[in-house]
């Protein structure tokens, strides 16, 4: 395809990089929400709406020297493809390899999230956009991480529906939201130390990120703000 054609593309995802991950991350977390047939996610959604939210992260890492970028592409070209491979692997133990996976992807995205927000000294669409990006990627991390402790340990974390990675996976994105937003209704709990005591660290996170967010966007809110 020729360049000319191929820049508008690119001038789109560099313009709009925060707005296409936030969708990414909201259609990955919640998606659920659509679905009644989880076995039918598993096996086809999952892996689909893993290489769109990998997709979406691109934006980000556009203009990365090339060590960087090789290390990037493959990392993203990991946790596409496992989803595909899961069928043919013992169940368990590589959900405990793609869960750590997902943790340090997540955590790679936070990271260049978290550089993003703190260095304009304006407030626009992308900054709200990375914002909301950033709240998502913990709940994210929390997540994986958790899942990762539930496969080693099933009692670890109390009444998670293990039939199959997809309920799993739901019953987990609700137990971190509603960790994350303090909201605790206690249908789901930790029962090892370390499962409770990562929940406390997360929850302890996630407020710290309100706190210190608030902060950042009210010292944008000084300066006039740029167009995206």
């Amino acid at each position: 395809m020729p360049y000319a054609l191929l820049q508008p593309m690119v001038n789109f995802f560099s313009n709009h990089k925060y707005e296409i991950l936030l969708t990414g991350l909201l259609q990955h977390l919640f998606i659920g929400i659509f679905l009644n047939d989880l076995a039918f996610y598993t096996r086809v959604i999952w892996p689909i709406n893993m290489l769109i939210l990998s997709l979406t992260c691109l934006g980000i890492f556009w203009q990365k020297r090339k060590k960087e970028s090789y290390f990037l592409l493959s990392l993203f070209a990991l946790v596409s493809i496992m989803p595909i491979a899961l069928p043919y692997f013992q169940e368990t133990r590589f959900m405990e390899f793609i869960s750590i996976i997902y943790v340090i992807f997540f955590g790679v995205i936070l990271y260049e999230v978290m550089r993003f927000l703190v260095r304009p000294g304006y407030i626009n669409l992308d900054i709200i956009s990375a914002s909301a990006c950033g709240y998502l990627l913990i709940i994210e991390m929390h997540v994986f991480l958790m899942s990762f402790l539930l496969y080693r340990n099933p009692e670890s974390l109390g009444t998670i529906d293990l039939t199959n990675p997809a309920t799993a996976y739901i019953d987990l994105v609700y137990y971190a939201s509603i960790v994350q937003t303090t909201i605790g209704f206690g249908d789901i709990s930790p029962k090892a130390h370390y499962t409770k005591l990562i929940s406390a660290l997360f929850g302890i996170v996630g407020q710290f990120y309100t706190v210190v967010l608030i902060g950042i966007l009210l010292s944008k809110f000084s300066t006039p703000s740029q167009d995206t």
